[in-house]
């Protein structure tokens, strides 16, 4: 397998997701989904009278897309057991035709105390858009498996 334990992450180790594309297709969907037809989303006559100009995607697409990408690496299905925590902040909106990725840190990686077999990750996510532009940052607390069984 080559998903990573949590002992084989460092405090300060960084990747950078592939980048996906927003699409129309995106907020429709996760705006049936969620139920959240805010107007923002949803009605372009009454985004273009707002300061962005026209419709945005909703701010949790926008984290769900990122923590999906940073799934797709590889690096923890496989080993997370549980998210236990999230923070994030909305700095710029992502609107539908951004192409956006993520950049990730961890920030901290420690085995449990009362569990030695697991431990605690917290990856810091920042989501860039085509233009350099942070849109998002983040931070998400998961517990994962501790180390690799012995043979493996």
């Amino acid at each position: 397998m080559s998903f990573l334990y949590l002992e084989e992450f460092k405090v300060g180790d960084k990747f950078t997701t592939m980048s996906r594309t927003i699409t129309e297709t995106d907020v429709v969907l996760f705006a049936g989904l969620t139920g959240d037809n805010n107007p923002l989303h949803t009605d372009q006559d009454f985004c273009e009278k707002t300061p962005f100009g026209g419709r945005i995607a909703h701010g949790m697409l926008g984290a769900s897309v990122v923590i999906g990408l940073w799934g797709r690496m590889g690096k923890v299905d496989g080993s997370a057991i549980a998210a236990l925590d999230t923070k994030w902040k909305f700095l710029s909106p992502i609107k539908i035709g951004d192409t956006i990725h993520a950049e990730i840190e961890i920030t901290q990686a420690k085995q449990s105390s009362s569990k030695p077999d697991r431990g605690v990750l917290t990856v810091q996510y920042t989501i860039v858009n085509q233009e350099g532009t942070v849109c998002q940052v983040g931070d998400m607390t998961t517990m994962l498996k501790w180390a690799r069984p012995k043979g493996d």
